[in-house]
């Protein structure tokens, strides 16, 4: 069964443009790198839960919108190799440092999920 790298991301509605040119740029590195696929995907039919919610979970808010994000890879140890590599390229270098990127790092959602059903 394959493996996936999840994200969830509150992006700054004025920062979108630069958003999607950050992950164009890191999907494309991601893919050259060996991942098997790579999908940015920007909230559309997204409600604040009384609870739970994907704007709740990185705290949203007003002028934000919530990223879902992931990355497929064959296993986890493709993944750990791919990511290897990812982290090596100098063209993501600019995005190593939280401080230029177009959203909120520190209210990002991420991890590393097995694949246990696949139609």
């Amino acid at each position: 069964m394959s493996y996936v790298d999840g994200f969830v991301v509150p992006v700054p509605k004025r920062s979108r443009a630069a958003y999607e040119r950050m992950a164009r740029k890191a999907g494309k590195v991601w893919r050259e790198h060996g991942a098997l696929a790579y999908r940015e995907c920007m909230a559309d039919d997204v409600k604040w839960g009384t609870r739970t919610s994907f704007p709740r979970s990185v705290k949203q808010k007003g002028g934000e919108t919530v990223w879902f994000s992931w990355i497929v890879y064959k296993s986890r140890a493709h993944r750990d190799r791919v990511v290897a590599k990812v982290m090596k390229d100098k063209r993501l270098a600019a995005m190593m440092d939280p401080k230029g990127l177009p959203f909120d790092a520190r209210r990002m959602i991420y991890g590393g999920f097995k694949v246990r059903v696949a139609v």
